[in-house]
């Protein structure tokens, strides 16, 4: 679930059904209230028809009113004009001889007997003129008409404007207002979502520090630059974070400790089963070899809980030469291959290659690796370390012919206290782990696979980069001997 989308699609389809219903409201009140002023000028040009035959009804003979009114309100057709009055101008008639919506204007007069005065509507004649508003047909249109009767004269006057007039007017006039706001949706829109993926920043950069927090870095998170909302989690976060670290300190304290104070009694145990050997040869044998595998398997957990200390100063690195540094290595462990019938040996593709590490570490990292490849492989197998190198990185595999790491186990093979086969080797689990704890304070990688589908064996590749970075981790407070 994300908080972000959720809140993006909610205000979205909060901002849509109100600008939905802000726009529908906004046409149909604006078409409502231009209809209104359309009836209100009907009825003022009815008045206004009203009063001209008042005052020319003081004057002029029913005839000459009647020809007057002709005159005065017939509308000019495209023959009196010389254009076509449907013609596709821009409202104004061309020579200002008027406007093209004058001829969905008509008036209607009658005298007080009911006689025609004026009709340029030529709708059908109804037997009973009444006054207000109403609906007529004419000439294949509707008309909106305003009718009212003048007191003084007698006189009914009918005033119409044609239905698809007031329609288009009142629909641009409307669509005018509408038009904005279905302008301005996407961007209120688009700033929505900004605003939202702003405001979840803060969070983003809380989060940051917590993904790439090593368990041997714990530190507090900043909450200076914690959203209110959010302040009492970061406290809370930070507390654990405080527990964590207490609780990981005491862990590698008591690790070491443990390691040191089992190291005396170890050495005065194998001291007492050397001179028992020595008075009664044979009868000690055996219980020194548990001794030493328990006295490896201390100086093992030292080593570890050394490795996970804090880390020191990126100046304990070295520019080292890791061909030389693995020869030496190499040959320290050929006695233990020769002795196991192993045939040990080096392939490099460079004879030059400098990295910055802590040798001692290196050292003790290869070290392990070879130990557990001599352990595992058969007698008269080899086991072969491979150097080879590319722009950015040391590529160093060591290979053996034993039974190799199923696939599904390669994992676990690496956590520490593990051992697949208890038949198999002395150790406790430990040297692979130890392995990569190395490699990983270097910024490198250790991955197990096996050489080819068709043999057994077990390859593992550690990858070494050739310029760590200014950030990379050098924890290597200590000379392993």
């Amino acid at each position: 679930m994300s908080l972000t989308r959720t809140l993006t699609m909610a205000i979205s389809a909060v901002v849509l059904l109100l600008a939905t219903s802000a726009t529908l409201w906004a046409y149909l009140e604006s078409n409502h209230e231009l209809n209104e002023i359309f009836d209100a000028e009907l009825a003022q040009s009815t008045r206004i028809v009203q009063g001209l035959l008042r005052h020319l009804s003081e004057t002029q003979s029913p005839e000459q009113l009647s020809h007057t009114l002709e005159q005065t309100l017939q509308l000019p057709t495209s023959t009196m004009l010389g254009i076509e009055m449907e013609g596709d101008y821009d409202e104004i008639l061309p020579g200002g001889l008027g406007h093209k919506y004058e001829k969905k204007i008509a008036f209607e007069v009658w005298n007080a007997k009911g006689d025609p005065m004026l009709d340029t509507l030529h709708a059908e004649r109804q037997e009973e003129l009444e006054a207000g508003y109403d609906w007529v047909d004419s000439g294949g249109y509707q008309w909106r008409t305003f009718t009212l009767k003048d007191p003084a004269t007698g006189h009914w006057i009918r005033t119409a404007q044609r239905a698809d007039v007031r329609s288009e007017l009142s629909g641009e006039l409307a669509w005018g207002n509408v038009v904005p706001i279905i302008a301005a949706l996407p961007l209120l829109l688009l700033t929505s979502v900004v605003v939202i993926h702003l405001s979840f920043r803060p969070l983003r950069n809380i989060e940051r520090p917590i993904r790439h927090m090593a368990p041997e870095h714990l530190h507090v998170l900043d909450e200076s630059h914690a959203p209110r909302e959010v302040q009492g989690l970061v406290e809370a976060v930070n507390t654990l974070l405080n527990r964590l670290d207490k609780a990981f300190e005491r862990e590698r304290q008591f690790s070491s400790d443990v390691a040191h104070e089992l190291r005396t009694p170890l050495a005065a145990l194998r001291l007492n089963l050397e001179r028992l050997e020595s008075r009664h040869p044979g009868e000690g044998a055996g219980l020194m070899s548990s001794v030493d595998r328990m006295s490896h398997l201390v100086d093992q957990i030292l080593l570890l809980s050394r490795l996970d200390a804090d880390a020191t100063s990126h100046s304990t690195m070295e520019s080292t030469e890791l061909p030389s540094l693995i020869r030496n290595t190499v040959a320290e462990i050929m006695p233990i291959a020769l002795d196991n019938a192993i045939d040990l040996s080096f392939e490099t593709s460079t004879e030059s290659l400098n990295i910055d590490c802590h040798p001692s570490l290196i050292t003790t990292m290869l070290r392990s690796l070879l130990a557990n490849a001599i352990q595992y492989s058969p007698a008269n197998t080899e086991v072969i370390l491979t150097l080879e190198a590319s722009t950015d990185k040391a590529t160093v595999m060591v290979t053996d012919q034993g039974p190799g790491i199923p696939p599904g186990e390669r994992e676990r093979a690496v956590s520490r206290f593990t051992r697949l086969d208890q038949r198999q080797g002395t150790g406790a689990g430990l040297g692979l782990a130890i392995a990569k704890r190395i490699a990983e304070l270097h910024q490198g990688t250790l991955s197990l696979n096996s050489p080819n589908a068709d043999t057994a064996g077990c390859r593992v590749i550690v990858t070494l980069p050739l310029k760590p970075s200014d950030n990379a981790s050098s924890e290597a407070p200590f000379q392993v001997t």
